[in-house]
């Protein structure tokens, strides 16, 4: 949380000086305070500046940008942050003269700061054409360089990430496309996936409403009317260059957002007579299942609430066309006519047609008694079931990650046979995590022990033949909570199972944005038989890189759209 220090508390004594230009001490230039390092070289001593006001962030953050016509020196900036008593006459486009104090504000947890000056006293200073505003091309090489200055950058910024907008009026942005999960790309602990952590870091920006404010509600440089999606692009964004709470650089913005049209994808279409879908529903809870019993344990908070939770839903699974879809995050509230997943099913027959009358996997208890689980919903008219479902309750599924649920179908009465595992792996979250479950520092979280040996007990166990269907094909869906390279996922890969991703070609999937980078939870792993039969693979970016507001908690954008914070995914095989 953002804590701003008050203006009492910054004792700020500015002296009401009769505005006219004022002679005084020797006014030295901004680049002299700011130094060519990390704080200033002047740090703790007196100066004069004088420089015109580029932002007025008084009300904000307690201050104003001053900058000055410049030293000549790429490697200082021209620019610095003056606390500054809001009584004091001051506006932006006006020169100012100040004599003050420098200070080095704190700026994050490892020892960043931002330098700036406390007023001490302020006066007009003589008028003079603005300094012209640096023009960035591609990202700089030093934006201590540019501390404090004012910028246009040029070059494309690509929006990564949106998830504290509602908190701190924020946006990540990124040079050069999309922030990857460095797991997602390369594995934990590797020259290469720490090369994609530094250049992480190197490209990401933050743009920011000038303020400390926690919860804005209108975002000053955005319209009211605004719809954002991660991965959309802005051109021309100006601003002041700013270091402050996270020792991450940012942009205070001076003009408005130029957010362009938003455009969203069709449903996925993919080849093969046989489609099978997965999809994390984000919490699926139905109260007592007639119309009461809000607010639940999670999910909904009252009965309009889950009504427009189940028309998302609805709208996603109908247009993905899938025969068989395996679900993850449904509560586990049995299988009787008020469940979740009856209800869900329900709502899914409701003014179909008898081609298109959905069931669901009956597995009579279960599966696990974690608050959520998982299941399999499927087109009876297009696929039928052989043998009854199974379940691996076996530690560490049950207590922690949720008990996998695997059916065998066949399409038609002779169609091969083949298994559908729907498989929801413990989350990154390190609540009770200790020994090899805490948090090793690599990237890839808390209990990526526990899903590792989660990983290893599922393979043995569809070695074994479980559904008794004597099949040879299965297909693993759903929330393994691991990005693809991992290490339960190459433990997967260990075993024999195969992307379906990469079998089908698909350039750089992805399922989920979290804290602005992008990559995989939601796989689909495939035996050498089940890959064989694989004709295509896609997602439907229909919730990851939609804004949490969209969806049926916030603005409720019609459709499916943030119908849960996992993009679903659809695959294609041969029958």
């Amino acid at each position: 949380m953002r804590h701003l220090p008050s203006l009492l508390a910054l004792s700020l004594s500015v002296a009401l000086v009769p505005q006219a230009v004022a002679r005084g001490p020797a006014v030295i230039a901004i680049g002299q305070v700011q130094g060519s390092g990390e704080r200033s070289p002047l740090e703790g001593r007196q100066v004069t500046i004088e420089g015109i006001v580029t932002a007025d962030l008084r009300a904000g953050l307690g201050g104003v940008f001053v900058q000055d016509e410049g030293d000549h020196d790429p490697a200082t900036s021209d620019a610095v942050f003056v606390q500054l008593d809001p009584a004091q006459n001051a506006s932006a486009g006006q020169w100012l003269r100040i004599t003050g104090t420098v200070l080095e504000l704190p700026a994050g947890k490892s020892g960043q700061s931002l330098t700036a000056l406390k007023a001490e006293t302020v006066v007009a200073a003589r008028s003079r054409p603005a300094p012209p505003v640096t023009v960035l091309d591609g990202v700089p090489a030093n934006w201590e360089a540019l501390e404090g200055m004012q910028v246009r950058i040029a070059a494309p910024l690509t929006l990564s990430g949106q998830d504290q907008l509602a908190r701190h009026g924020e946006l990540a942005v990124a040079f050069e496309g999309r922030l990857w999960q460095p797991t997602e790309l390369a594995a934990a602990g590797t020259a290469e996936n720490a090369a994609l952590l530094a250049d992480n870091a190197r490209r990401r920006l933050r743009l920011d409403d000038g303020s400390g404010q926690r919860d804005p509600g209108h975002v000053s440089y955005l319209p009211d009317d605004a719809q954002l999606r991660t991965g959309m692009v802005f051109t021309g964004v100006e601003g002041v260059v700013d270091q402050r709470y996270d020792g991450a650089y940012r942009l205070q913005l001076t003009r408005p957002l130029q957010v362009p049209a938003i455009e969203r994808p069709q449903p996925p279409a993919v080849a093969g007579a046989l489609r099978i879908a997965a999809f994390n529903l984000e919490n699926y809870f139905n109260g007592d299942g007639r119309g009461g019993g809000f607010p639940t344990l999670r999910g909904a908070k009252t009965l309009a609430q889950f009504q427009a939770q189940q028309a998302k839903l609805i709208a996603t699974i109908r247009a993905l066309d899938a025969d068989v879809a395996a679900l993850m995050e449904l509560e586990n509230d049995g299988y009787g006519p008020d469940s979740a997943i009856a209800g869900l099913v329900r709502a899914l027959n409701e003014g179909q047609g008898k081609d298109r009358q959905w069931a669901f996997v009956d597995a009579g208890k279960g599966p696990g008694d974690n608050p959520i689980r998982v299941g399999i919903i499927y087109r009876a008219s297009r696929v039928a079931p052989v043998g009854k479902p199974v379940v691996l309750e076996h530690e560490p599924f049950g207590e922690r990650s949720r008990v996998p649920l695997a059916q065998a179908f066949r399409v038609g009465r002779k169609g091969q046979p083949f298994v559908v595992v729907a498989n929801h792996f413990k989350s990154k979250g390190c609540t009770d995590a200790t020994g090899a479950d805490a948090d090793q520092n690599d990237g890839q979280g808390c209990w990526n022990a526990t899903r590792v040996e989660s990983a290893r007990l599922l393979s043995q166990w569809l070695q074994r033949d479980p559904t008794g269907s004597g099949s040879r094909d299965a297909v693993l869906l759903g929330d393994f909570n691991a990005y693809a390279m991992e290490d339960p996922i190459r433990q997967l890969h260990a075993d024999g199972w195969r992307d379906a991703f990469k079998v089908a070609g698909v350039h750089q999937p992805y399922s989920y944005v979290y804290n602005g980078l992008t990559g995989r939870l939601d796989h689909a792993l495939l035996n050498p038989g089940m890959a064989a039969r694989l004709k295509g693979a896609a997602e439907w970016h229909i919730n990851a890189d939609e804004a949490d507001e969209a969806g049926y908690q916030g603005r409720n954008v019609p459709g499916p759209w943030r119908s849960s914070d996992h993009d679903p995914l659809l695959l294609g095989f041969d029958p």
